[in-house]
């Protein structure tokens, strides 16, 4: 997929939030190596440079426009362009970051426990995904889809990968694990109106639709789309929305 730095920054507040939330429950005070996976434009990557100055910061992201930006961003941090899915660390790392980029990997289960594996002894393993594909926002996407003149670019469905359960996490990466800290969120972020839903996720899950779609065609997609995400979110007394956006939160220790 290509990447927006900008598009995903329309909403850095709301998009840091989870990952300051998820940062302030790792239970580490001075790590020395630290991995940001899915950095993305680097907000994440910048949390984490505040609160541990004095560690070695890496970012790692499939996105060369990404890294761009969070180069400029963070010009004393060190970024690599590699899947998550594949990489494998140098050398151990104390806190091993990923905010809102597992949805995006398969069997991102197993991925984790290597991950995890790979931590030193008293490592931290700390992530958080999007538990939203059965909110109106990702179903419509779908619907949309299969009901314009572009149905036949999605015959083979967009795939993206269906968050387990916490038991499942938990079994997964508990006999790797000293202790396990998982919660969910459900955020209700207050946006100016269906628009700004819709932009919210022209950076994120509706990219995978609009790739397989011509220019005049994501015009008329996303014109349906709007349509519905107007009819599916009503306006509240003051005209604004509200977003629903469940998350998924994993904190891991090493054994």
């Amino acid at each position: 997929m290509t990447w927006s730095p900008a598009q995903y920054l329309k909403f850095e507040d709301e998009r840091s939030r989870p990952a300051a939330e998820l940062l302030a429950r790792v239970p580490l005070d001075a790590p020395k190596r630290i991995v940001d996976v899915g950095c993305g434009p680097g907000n994440s990557t910048a949390l984490l440079a505040a609160r541990y100055p004095d560690a070695t910061l890496v970012g790692l992201d499939t996105s060369p426009d990404m890294l761009a930006a969070a180069r400029k961003r963070l010009p004393k941090a060190a970024f690599i362009e590699a899947s998550v899915a594949t990489w494998v660390p140098d050398a151990s790392f104390d806190l091993i970051f990923g905010n809102a980029v597992f949805q995006w990997v398969p069997d991102h289960l197993g991925v984790l426990a290597r991950l995890l594996e790979s931590c030193q002894p008293g490592g931290v393993l700390a992530i958080q995904v999007p538990d939203n594909l059965g909110e109106p926002t990702h179903r419509l996407m779908a619907d949309v889809a299969l009901a314009g003149p572009w149905r036949n670019r999605f015959e083979a469905p967009v795939a993206r990968e269906a968050i387990p359960t916490a038991d499942a996490y938990y079994d997964r990466l508990r006999p790797l694990a000293a202790s396990i800290d998982i919660w969910r969120v459900t955020y209700h972020h207050v946006l100016d109106g269906p628009e700004a839903i819709v932009e919210w996720l022209k950076g994120t899950g509706l990219l995978p639709y609009l790739e397989r779609l011509e220019a005049g065609e994501r015009e008329a997609y996303l014109a349906d789309y709007l349509e519905r995400i107007a009819a599916s979110h009503p306006p509240l007394v003051d005209g604004k929305v509200l977003l629903r956006f469940p998350r998924l939160f994993v904190v891991a220790t090493r054994g």
